[in-house]
C-alpha cells in the first residue's frame, strides 16, 4: 500500500485550509496530518508530526511567514515547504526563495496544477507558479546584472546549472552526473557566489534569462 505524503498547512483562512485540505484529502496521494492558522503553533506541530510537505502562508498573525519559513527549514530541513500566497510580488518572490522555500505557488492556481506542483516538489524538484516567471525576471532584474558570465562557468557547474534549471535537487543531480551530493552542494556553492544570486530558483531563472538555458521567455 502506498504511503500518503504528510502535509501540514498554515494559513490565517480557516475556509482556504479546509478547501486544500479536502481537495489533498481526496487525491490519493496526500494526506493532511496538521492545520493551523500561526507560525508558532506550525513550528510547534512540524516538530511533532514530521511532515513531507508544508504549505505556508507568508502573511500570518504572529511570526510572519519568511520567518517561520527560515524556522522550519532550520527545525526539519527534511519537510519540503511551500509558499501558497496571494502575493505576486517580486519582494515577496525573492524573499521567500532567499529563506529556502522549495516552491512559490499563488491561492488563484489550478487545483490539478496545484496537486501536480506539489507531487512535483516532494519528488525533489522546485515548483514556481507559471505566472510569476516574469515576475522574477523583474526581480532579477531590478538587483542588477550577475557577477560572471557563462564563459566563467566551469563544464561541471554548466552542467550543473543545466539540471538546476530542469528542477532537480542535489540527490538526483548527483545521480545523473554520478558524482556525489557534496560534490554537487559544491558546485552549487560556486554558482551561487559566481552569479552573485540567493536560490536555486534564482539561479534557474538566471540560466534562462541569460540564453544560456533555452526556454526562458521574457515579456511574454
Amino acid at each position: 500500500m502506498t504511503r500518503h505524503l504528510r502535509v501540514l498547512l498554515v494559513d490565517d483562512h480557516p475556509l482556504l485550509r479546509r478547501g486544500v485540505a479536502e481537495l489533498l484529502d481526496a487525491s490519493g496521494r496526500f494526506a493532511v496530518v496538521g492545520s493551523t492558522s500561526t507560525g508558532a503553533e506550525g513550528l510547534a506541530l512540524a516538530a511533532v508530526l514530521v511532515p513531507d510537505l508544508v504549505l505556508l502562508d507568508l502573511h500570518l498573525p504572529g511570526i510572519g511567514g519568511l520567518q517561520v519559513l527560515a524556522d522550519f527549514k532550520c527545525q526539519s530541513p527534511a519537510s519540503r515547504v511551500v509558499v501558497l500566497t496571494a502575493s505576486a510580488a517580486h519582494q515577496d518572490l525573492l524573499a521567500a526563495l532567499q529563506a529556502g522555500a522549495d516552491g512559490y505557488l499563488l491561492k488563484d492556481i489550478d487545483p490539478n496544477a496545484l496537486l501536480a506542483a506539489l507531487g512535483d516538489c516532494v519528488s525533489g524538484r522546485l515548483v514556481l507558479d507559471p505566472a510569476l516567471t516574469e515576475v522574477l525576471a523583474c526581480g532579477l532584474r531590478e538587483r542588477g546584472p550577475p557577477a560572471a558570465a557563462p564563459a566563467e562557468l566551469t563544464e561541471r557547474e554548466r552542467q550543473t546549472l543545466a539540471l538546476i534549471a530542469e528542477g532537480l535537487n542535489n540527490k538526483l543531480i548527483a545521480r545523473r552526473l554520478g558524482i556525489s551530493d557534496g560534490t554537487v552542494k559544491i558546485h552549487v556553492k560556486h554558482l551561487l557566489s559566481k552569479l552573485n544570486l540567493h536560490s536555486r530558483l534564482e539561479l534557474a531563472a538566471w540560466a534562462y534569462r541569460s540564453g544560456h538555458i533555452s526556454g526562458w521567455e521574457e515579456g511574454a
